[in-house]
């Protein structure tokens, strides 16, 4: 069945809700670990039916947000959402007092009870009122995000559309397409600061009703932050500033030299060979097509999945009007299986969609056949993302098939992005760390710290002329920041990953695979570090591991740029 072809149907709440409180005090009455064990069954079975209606809804939501009927279901689950938390957490609480924990725990994991425990302490009922309209406050974010029609080269693009132009060898058209862009933040600047402003009060009063002085610990909580903390990402921060930022740094002056630009500015930033950035060859038909042929060939494994995914239409990949901003995966696990969104715009990112979040699908894919319970299919979202990043050096072998004779110059710039990922990314997340640490900073304060960041994390970029960066405000166009807090670190985990991943793939790459096959088929059944370890692998969090990782593919860049 195709994904067009799915059957939509708003689900029962009410007998949802009554279904789950049977299913808890069912699960209190039973007298073995095994009639535990079926109830919990039953209710992986009530929550995939339910679950795959409401990602149904939203990934048509975000395939057209003018559509008012998807949009009214959006806006159903983003209320309901929270009350089937409530009904949920008498079953986490009844799983965590069962007399048979330990048998439980040998079927399930031990990792499944750590998140449990996770849950319990981040839910309240007293919270449901704000987690809805913390919902409805990220709805009008995206929705505020994918209304842009900026008029550019004749035409009236989205945010996404631009950013083409934005790589143009002619630096008047990539000063023109950023300021495009920016100015639309600009003419947005009281909603979006208004928006964000009412998350992080929002955000900040849910803490405080569950006991907490603020909203770090417990966005730590809601990531799952199960095997570190706060000291731990202290040490990480220091080691991507030391270790990180200086060879990026390298990095830009050698962009700098390349492209001949002696005041090398923001709008530079994303131009990164003279005779233009490398671009996939081809129509998108022609690049699905590529990716097909790579994962046919990458392994049999990868052959059954991307026979599934064409086969079922399980791609939304095109820019358009309407459609909401970003890309990602997500799972219908009714019909068990994984979902690609993106905004294809004719830069290297297309590629990457289909190595990234193509890396999140397979791994859905192969848990679906190796993972019994469907909580303990997935890791926290450190070891998801090292799946997608590491899928995208993986598959380096075919990258000629949409590249062509820019393919070098794609291995280059990837590599490159990959360390410069790093320091964004973990400004990205300090930045949080400061708001939610501080929730009584003023919009202008909020983005005054923005601006302290950028000249710790890149200092080789000058926001000079483009006022909407220029005053610190170019995190609002990172929607992670209003839409899932404290995500932006599992990145800067998980690409760390990938570039050990690469490292192994560069001396041998058969074994880097198999390598990687070990770490997707444990799913969620260990922590992040417990995976890494299982594996043999080098934990990021580790001091020094940074260094070797970025050592080593500085020195890789030394011998192979252009």
């Amino acid at each position: 069945m195709k994904f067009s072809e799915m059957p939509y149907e708003r689900p029962d709440v009410e007998a949802l809700l009554a279904d789950l409180a049977d299913a808890a005090a069912r699960f209190e009455q039973a007298t073995s670990a095994s009639a535990q064990l079926d109830v919990l069954r039953d209710v992986e079975k009530i929550s995939s039916k339910f679950g795959t209606m409401a990602t149904i809804a939203s990934i048509r939501n975000s395939v057209d947000t003018r559509d008012e009927f998807y949009a009214g279901e959006k806006a159903f689950y983003d209320q309901v959402g929270p009350l089937i938390a409530e009904k949920a957490q008498l079953l986490s609480l009844a799983m965590l007092r069962s007399p048979f924990r330990a048998e439980l725990e040998r079927e399930l994991g031990k990792v499944t009870f750590i998140n449990t425990e996770m849950e319990i302490k981040s839910f309240s009922p007293e919270i449901i009122p704000l987690m809805q309209e913390e919902n409805a406050l990220t709805s009008a974010y995206q929705k505020l995000y994918a209304s842009a029609k900026i008029p550019f080269d004749g035409k009236e693009l989205t945010v996404a559309q631009l950013g083409i132009y934005t790589q143009s060898p002619d630096r008047a058209v990539r000063k023109a397409a950023v300021e495009a862009q920016a100015s639309f933040f600009d003419a947005n600047q009281a909603e979006f600061d208004e928006i964000f402003d009412k998350l992080v009060k929002n955000r900040t009063e849910q803490a405080k009703k569950l006991g907490f002085d603020n909203f770090v610990p417990l966005g730590y909580l809601r990531r799952q932050r199960n095997c570190y903390g706060l000291p731990e990402v202290a040490t990480f921060r220091r080691q991507i500033i030391e270790d990180v930022v200086p060879v990026v740094d390298k990095i830009k002056a050698r962009q700098k030299e390349r492209i001949g630009v002696a005041d090398f500015k923001f709008y530079d930033n994303g131009f990164v060979f003279p005779d233009g950035n490398p671009t996939p060859k081809g129509t998108p038909e022609e690049i699905l097509a590529a990716g097909r042929q790579m994962y046919t060939e990458l392994s049999p494994e990868t052959a059954d999945f991307i026979a599934q995914m064409f086969e079922m239409d399980l791609f939304d990949v095109l820019a358009k009007e309407g459609k909401a901003p970003g890309g990602y995966c997500t799972e219908l696990s009714e019909y068990r299986v994984p979902f690609i969104f993106s905004n294809f715009n004719g830069t290297a990112g297309d590629v990457d969609v289909l190595t990234h979040e193509a890396g999140h699908a397979f791994a859905a894919y192969m848990a679906y056949r190796h993972i019994p319970w469907s909580m303990s299919r997935q890791p926290s979202m450190e070891g998801c993302e090292t799946h997608s990043m590491s899928m995208e050096f993986l598959t380096s072998p075919w990258h000629h098939l949409f590249f062509k004779e820019d393919t070098a110059k794609y291995a280059q710039s990837h590599a490159e992005d990959a360390l410069i990922f790093l320091p964004y990314g973990t400004m990205v997340d300090h930045f949080q760390e400061i708001v939610y640490s501080h929730p009584e900073l003023t919009p202008a304060e909020r983005n005054a710290e923005w601006a302290k960041l950028e000249k710790i994390y890149r200092p080789y970029l000058d926001m000079e002329g483009v006022p909407f960066y220029g005053r610190g405000a170019g995190w609002q166009r990172q929607l992670h920041i209003y839409l899932y807090p404290f995500y932006y670190l599992d990145y800067c985990m998980a690409q760390a990953m990938s570039l050990e991943f690469f490292s192994l793939h560069l001396q041998d790459a058969k074994y880097a695979w198999e390598k990687y096959l070990d770490f997707v088929k444990l799913g969620g059944t260990k922590t992040f570090v417990g995976l890494i370890e299982a594996v043999g692998l080098k934990s990021p969090l580790k001091e020094g591991t940074l260094k070797a990782i970025t050592a080593e593919l500085d020195e890789w860049l030394d011998k192979n740029s252009i």
